[in-house]
């Protein structure tokens, strides 16, 4: 969400920035300036209007304490009243069309952010690791885990439909293993605070991190007006919408894994096959909490709490920033993490970390307040991926695959599989 007046300050500024992205941004911000000009005369007119009815109030007072015929000064106020319902009316209608506006329009972009259309214009910034050659042709996740009898693709049709998966036995188990893993690292080692969430949440939530109203197709909704949560991000950033933080508190790290739903209504025909993108998935989210001053140095700290996922399970990744075309709606910079699938022989994302600054803070009112008590001011707020667990899953089982179609299990999850290091067929 924008501050009005920061557009009404620098409008050039912002007529570039969404231009960066691709909008119309010359007809769109005369469209918010004329509502504005409107809006701004309508509470002008109002002022002057309510003045006037305050004046003629006091001398009505005033003529019945002498005994004056007070009739014409009493029909001026009635006429002013109606006048002025007239104007708040104007007023309501034009700041729902200016709100209106302001929620339709993504974040502005840091200046860091490569132009560019799409994915294409995507710069990688570092890699770790090499994709490695496996000595024979390497089967994709879906191939070795129906071999192995335990990714199960007909039954879940069957019970739910396209795009969700059963998972049996060992390859159950190692998916919970690494969801397990990532939370201990998370919480152990890089300080947040695992958190229990509702994976149903109300239009204000979905609202705040900027789900609604642009993105509701994408979302499943049930009968009483809720939402399936279409990631963890959700409600851990609300959790603070109306508070009011003290700068002592700052920065808050929180992470959560949770199942995951989306609707993937813009997916149609893509990655059909296999686990990679589902209806219901499991994730462990990363969600800071940021002093505006702290904020980029956090999405450092964010991204590489995630690259330490991948890192300890030895896995090929690459991070890329993303391009103003590839930019999230609420992101103001994102680093994707990229990791190597033999199987695909391509890199595909398996975390996405972005800072919002203060954009969602302004949609649920989240504040900070100084040390000396005299200033509050929006938050900057950050999501990551640490990382996608179902993604992980995939990785691990095209990289860690054998010749037999067996998959060796990443030492950091051996203590989490009861001490197994290999899944084989039965």
């Amino acid at each position: 969400m924008h501050d009005i007046k920061a557009i009404r300050a620098e409008p050039a500024t912002f007529e570039a920035a969404l231009g960066r992205r691709g909008l119309p941004a010359a007809d769109l911000l005369k469209r918010i300036q004329w509502f504005d000009g409107n809006r701004r005369f309508a509470q002008t007119a109002l002022q002057e209007k309510q003045a006037r009815r305050n004046a003629l109030a006091k001398m009505v007072g005033e003529g019945r304490r002498r005994g004056e015929d007070t009739a014409a000064l009493e029909a001026e106020a009635a006429e002013l009243r109606t006048e002025m319902e007239k104007l708040e009316g104007m007023a309501a209608a034009v700041d729902a069309e200016i709100r209106g506006l302001l929620e339709s329009l993504p974040n502005i972009l840091d200046p860091d952010v490569p132009d560019g259309p799409d994915e294409t214009a995507n710069v990688v910034i570092k890699q770790w690791g090499e994709p490695r050659d496996l000595g024979f042709a390497p089967k994709q996740h879906f191939e070795l885990g129906e071999a192995l009898g335990l990714m199960d693709f007909a039954t879940a049709a069957k019970l739910a439909g396209a795009r969700f998966t059963l998972l049996r036995g060992p390859l159950a188990r190692l998916e919970r293993a690494l969801g397990q893993f990532m939370l201990d690292l998370h919480t152990r080692e890089h300080g947040y605070e695992e958190t229990i969430v509702p994976l149903l949440v109300n239009a204000a939530a979905c609202y705040g991190t900027g789900q609604l109203p642009k993105f509701e197709e994408d979302l499943f909704k049930t009968t009483d007006g809720r939402y399936l949560i279409p990631t963890a991000e959700v409600p851990l950033t609300n959790s603070v919408a109306g508070e009011i933080i003290a700068e002592k508190r700052l920065p808050l790290r929180l992470t959560a894994l949770t199942e995951c739903f989306r609707s993937e209504a813009g997916a149609a025909g893509r990655d059909t096959r296999g686990y990679l993108r589902q209806h219901q998935f499991r994730k462990v989210e990363l969600v800071s909490i940021a002093h505006p001053d702290a904020s980029d140095a956090e999405h450092e700290r964010m991204t590489a709490c995630a690259e330490r996922v991948l890192e300890a399970l030895n896995l090929p990744y690459r991070r890329v920033l993303l391009c103003a075309g590839d930019t999230g709606f609420g992101a103001a910079k994102t680093f994707d993490l990229e990791v190597w699938l033999p199987g695909q022989q391509m890199w595909r994302e398996i975390s996405s970390c972005s800072n919002t600054r203060d954009f969602q803070a302004r949609r649920m009112n989240a504040r900070w307040r100084s040390a000396d008590g005299k200033s509050v001011a929006h938050v900057h707020t950050l999501n990551g991926s640490g990382v996608a667990v179902g993604r992980a899953l995939i990785a691990v089982m095209e990289t860690c695959q054998q010749a037999d179609g067996s998959i060796l299990v990443p030492p950091p999850l051996s203590p989490y599989m009861g001490g197994a290091e290999r899944i084989s067929a039965a």
